[in-house]
């Protein structure tokens, strides 16, 4: 009988399949190396039965449950990408480590080097003028899906997913002839900045980004920005929260605000890390997700240049923030089904063999319970792949998509949890199902609820949907 991973890979091109193939055995070469007892502070701690659990279950636990899962190692979650995969970065002394692999997050140096640039990773999506495959938003989807599955540490999301079509829409040709070439080849990461602490309010996900009060609203608070006195420079005052790789990146993508009340309007700013001087200081803060890499970013005085030109419209860049943040809930989808997927793999594992809850008393309702898991995971994977392949800028299925799989996870972790502390012997917190656990709460904060993602896409379409909290 044909299982859901067998028509899943049916439903692929070969080229497709083979990049799939390479990043999970990347993945989980990377995983593999990663010691199996792990610590808090780096999130790469993984369990004996998070790996081979998945590898256990393999096409047995695909038609148990229903679910696609395919035996690999990916199933535990990765050691994390290098700290910067840059020059850049090391350069600004951004937080990367001394001696050692791992960096901040977990993150292991050569892997962003070896997605971004034997996968082509970081050129899925970018114009082809500039190095890209030009292919749009589906061909990042694959990718995102195995990240997310393998819970890997990694440049992706804030680099290509958030930060390159930025600027790609409002850069001027010059700057987008020399940032988005670099971002393609691996050589240059980036993180966008947004002050306020709702990076999902920002991206317009949670809420209307016009009102201006997530960046300031040109009262005390937030990033302010002002000219520097010599030639087109800019100056930087202000701090912002959870930016994702900030402790890292060569490139931060601030937004601020300017204009005083005379002319108050959002703008988005370059800061290259390297050339900020003593003005910047970035404190990475593992949060609840360590392989998120967030951190706070601080800027006094930092000299900064305009993205593009300062438009006639001052809701243009809003409006350019709203539309990446639709294309980036597709991704961000892909990315948490695929981690639920991961979770769903690890339960799997975890429920074969004497003592786990599907041979016990419960083994009914648990049976039961995780068969509608894999339905749910599986829902979420196939919404955020249809909102992938909406025409136009800034799918507006997006935002939905990630709701979806945003409670997919959610559930998906809570029942790894639940088979995990039910079998004798069960890893501590700082492993196995908690990890998938971890990134689930982090992510809800992040990016969602789901509730507000729900209530603002329906406000956006005017269709009735849940109350705005």
């Amino acid at each position: 009988m044909e299982t859901a991973e067998d028509a899943d890979a049916a439903a692929l091109t070969e080229e497709q399949r083979e990049i799939r193939r390479t990043l999970r055995a990347l993945l989980a070469r990377h995983t593999t190396r990663t010691p199996a007892a792990g610590t808090a502070t780096d999130g790469s701690a993984g369990s004996g039965s998070a790996g081979s659990g998945a590898a256990a279950a393999g096409s047995a636990a695909g038609s148990a449950a229903g679910t696609a899962t395919d035996g690999s190692a990916a199933g535990s979650a990765a050691a994390g990408s290098a700290a910067d995969g840059s020059a850049d970065g090391r350069a600004a002394g951004a937080g990367a480590p001394d001696g050692g692999d791992a960096g901040p997050g977990g993150r292991e140096a050569g892997l962003w080097a070896r997605m971004a640039r034997e996968l082509g990773l970081a050129r899925l999506g970018l114009p082809e003028e500039y190095g890209g495959t030009g292919r749009g938003t589906p061909a990042l989807v694959l990718a995102c899906e195995e990240t997310g599955r393998a819970l890997a540490a990694s440049p992706l999301l804030a680099t290509r997913v958030l930060a390159a079509p930025l600027i790609a829409a409002l850069g001027t040709p010059a700057q987008r002839a020399d940032l988005l070439p670099r971002i393609a080849g691996g050589d240059l990461t980036c993180a966008l900045a947004a002050p306020g602490g709702s990076l999902a309010h920002a991206l317009g996900l949670t809420g209307d980004n016009t009102t201006g009060a997530w960046s300031g609203d040109g009262r005390a608070g937030g990033i302010q920005a002002r000219p520097d006195g010599d030639g087109d420079g800019w100056l930087l005052y202000g701090e912002a929260g959870q930016v994702l790789d900030g402790h890292s990146a060569g490139l931060l993508l601030v937004a601020a605000h300017t204009g005083g009340f005379a002319r108050s309007r959002t703008l988005l700013y370059l800061v290259r890390a390297a050339d900020a001087g003593p003005g910047l200081v970035r404190l990475p803060d593992p949060g609840l997700d360590p392989t998120r890499a967030p951190a706070t970013v601080q800027l006094r005085d930092v000299p900064a240049v305009l993205l593009g030109e300062d438009p006639a419209d001052p809701a243009a860049v809003l409006t350019a923030l709203a539309a990446t943040g639709r294309t980036a809930a597709v991704l961000l989808a892909a990315e948490a089904a695929g981690a639920a997927r991961g979770a769903l793999e690890h339960t799997l594992g975890l429920a074969e063999g004497p003592g786990s809850p599907r041979t016990g008393p419960d083994g009914p309702a648990a049976r039961h319970r995780l068969a509608e898991l894999a339905v749910q995971v599986e829902t979420a994977r196939t919404l955020a792949r249809c909102a992938a392949l909406e025409p136009g800028p800034g799918p507006a299925a997006g935002p939905l998509a990630l709701a979806q799989a945003l409670d997919a996870l959610r559930a998906a972790a809570g029942e790894a949890v639940r088979a995990e502390t039910a079998r004798p012997g069960a890893p501590g917190r700082d492993r196995g199902a908690h990890r998938y656990f971890r990134r689930a709460a982090a992510d809800e904060l992040l990016f969602g609820p789901a509730g507000r993602l729900r209530a603002r896409a329906a406000e956006r379409t005017g269709l009735p949907g849940e109350a705005a909290a």
